[in-house]
């Protein structure tokens, strides 16, 4: 009961604005000795409302940010190199183009309460984060000639033929499933390696799913 009150006199002591700065970044997870706060699992979500329209579950965003900082890591101990600026550039020039104007992206920006830089910085980390995953598991993906035939012939003639589309031959479309198959193994890889490294790195989240 004690604590309560202590804690009720120190929150009614702060002003407005700081009281209001505790709530908006306290600690939903620790990897190790850093923290992630709710601002960035909300920026997150407003940055996915951006791209695609919808944002997912605060335990999903919260396992991208985790796997956000593992790979962030990972990739400056191996020594791979982050994305470039034009690189960078390029994902945003893309996103502006969805949008059909810089302006119309800055509108939609300015609605979701993000930036330029901030949307900038997420870009960023997606693209060191799928370049380095596939920069480390794509030599270890093996895809025959085998498994191309049987993809077409098991996966992909079927799918077109119940879409009523004109079925092209093997030879114009294995470069295309190859890249398939070999991201499908790419991403194989990645999550049953990202699961390990979360045990590596100690994740602990603070309070339960719904809790973020």
């Amino acid at each position: 009961m004690r604590g309560r009150i202590l804690i009720a006199f120190l929150a009614s002591s702060l002003p407005l604005g700081a009281a209001a700065q505790q709530v908006v970044d306290r600690i939903v997870a620790r990897v190790n000795s850093e923290v992630i706060t709710k601002s960035e699992l909300d920026e997150l979500g407003n940055f996915q409302r951006l791209v695609s329209g919808k944002e997912q579950t605060a335990e999903q965003r919260l396992r991208e940010l985790v796997e956000q900082w593992m790979v962030s890591r990972e990739a400056s101990y191996s020594g791979y190199h982050p994305p470039k600026a034009a690189a960078i550039e390029k994902a945003y020039a893309s996103l502006e183009k969805r949008f059909g104007s810089p302006e119309a992206l800055a509108r939609k920006m300015k609605e979701f309460g993000l930036t330029r830089d901030d949307v900038r910085k997420m870009l960023e980390r997606q693209l060191l984060l799928s370049g380095y995953l596939d920069y480390k598991f794509r030599p270890q993906v093996q895809v025959t000639e085998k498994d191309i035939e049987d993809y077409y012939r098991n996966t992909l003639v079927p799918e077109l033929k119940r879409e009523g589309q004109t079925v092209p031959s093997l030879e114009s479309v294995a470069d295309r499933v190859r890249e398939v198959l070999l991201e499908r193994g790419i991403s194989r890889l990645s999550a049953e390696w990202l699961n390990q490294m979360q045990e590596r790195w100690k994740v602990e989240r603070i309070g339960g799913p719904e809790s973020p």
